[in-house]
């Protein structure tokens, strides 16, 4: 059992996600960094399924009520046991009545909070991850709240190793102007030769508005061709009959901003994608904060596919290294 001291600024419980609902206009959720969660979960010994903490921005305090494993992903941020610096990305012993908090972010946005069992929260719809816009899933569909106690679950399958730790070149890049892969939108024939040039070529920034539903970037503007609108579109260059949105997809409304829509998005509506960043690519876009910059760069969907994998591979790697 873990009690929230305090519950930091957005402190979720989130695991994969829950597929299989998208047709009736549910999001996955679940984790934003999926390769932080998943190292987190594998640094103590939980299969990758298990639910962990997802904290953006600030950490929580919790105070342990019995001894316990946990592991820090993710951002770059302080890790306090008792107010004694301790190391992420590496599993911590703590004893009963020990309280976990953290400093500053210093890079990156979110850390996950992995206890070997798991969060032990009711399954919903396959999943335990929070969607708070719908108060679905987590601890009662909402953010952690200070008095809230957490169970702890049982989703092992190997023994922590002692010392283990994910390695430097495994972990993710916090720093710098990012690249986000792109494959090419349904609707960016809509766009003119000038806008997709600036799309795939000149930096974009990340603005204040970013959260779980959508990253917004401010950059060069995008210019839309001139049409007569179709039946069922509105007025807007941008506007389109409606149609689904991909996780990971791009709009430009009135082309004035890139909006990317993330795992707690809407899953349809009227304006036109121009773009979808690659799976992978949405771990970067998860660590990422005002004001940091990427630059957007085709791919193809082979390519797409082949990345995926190669971040399968990345993650299957850590995790055999973390179990010895």
């Amino acid at each position: 059992m873990i009690e929230v001291t305090t519950p930091g600024l957005y402190t979720t419980v989130q695991d994969r996600g829950r597929p299989g609902y998208y047709a009736m206009g549910m999001p996955p959720s679940g984790a934003m960094d999926l390769a932080s969660h998943d190292l987190a979960n594998a640094l103590v010994g939980n299969r990758a399924t298990a639910a962990t903490l997802e904290a953006t921005f600030m950490g929580p305090s919790l105070r342990f009520l019995e001894p316990h494993t946990v592991a820090v992903t993710g951002a770059t941020i302080d890790v306090l046991l008792d107010g004694e610096n301790m190391p992420s990305w590496q599993a911590i012993e703590v004893r009963a009545d020990q309280v976990l908090s953290f400093g500053p972010m210093t890079a990156g946005a979110r850390v996950y909070i992995a206890l070997r069992g798991g969060v032990s929260v009711p399954v919903v719809m396959g999943s335990r991850s929070t969607y708070a816009l719908s108060r679905i899933g987590g601890l009662e569909g909402r953010t952690l709240q200070a008095g809230d106690r957490l169970e702890v679950g049982n989703e092992t399958h190997v023994d922590v190793r002692p010392g283990a730790e994910v390695p430097e070149n495994l972990r993710p890049t916090l720093h710098g102007e990012r690249l986000l892969r792109t494959v090419r939108g349904l609707c960016d024939h809509r766009l003119t030769a000038e806008a997709l040039a600036t799309l795939y070529g000149q930096p974009f920034s990340v603005t204040a508005e970013a959260n779980r539903t959508g990253y917004r970037f401010s950059g060069p503007a995008m210019t839309f061709k001139d049409r007569v609108p179709p039946f069922g579109a509105g007025d807007d260059p941008s506007n389109v009959v409606n149609l689904g949105y991909p996780i990971g997809s791009i709009q430009s409304p009135s082309g004035s901003e890139l909006i990317c829509l993330l795992r707690d998005a809407v899953t349809g509506g009227g304006y036109a994608t121009i773009g979808t960043v690659i799976s992978c690519d949405l771990d970067v876009i998860a660590q990422m904060k005002f004001p940091d910059t990427a630059v957007f760069e085709e791919v193809s969907l082979d390519t797409a596919l082949s990345e995926r994998q190669v971040r399968r591979d990345r993650v299957l790697r850590a995790t055999q290294f973390v179990a010895g």
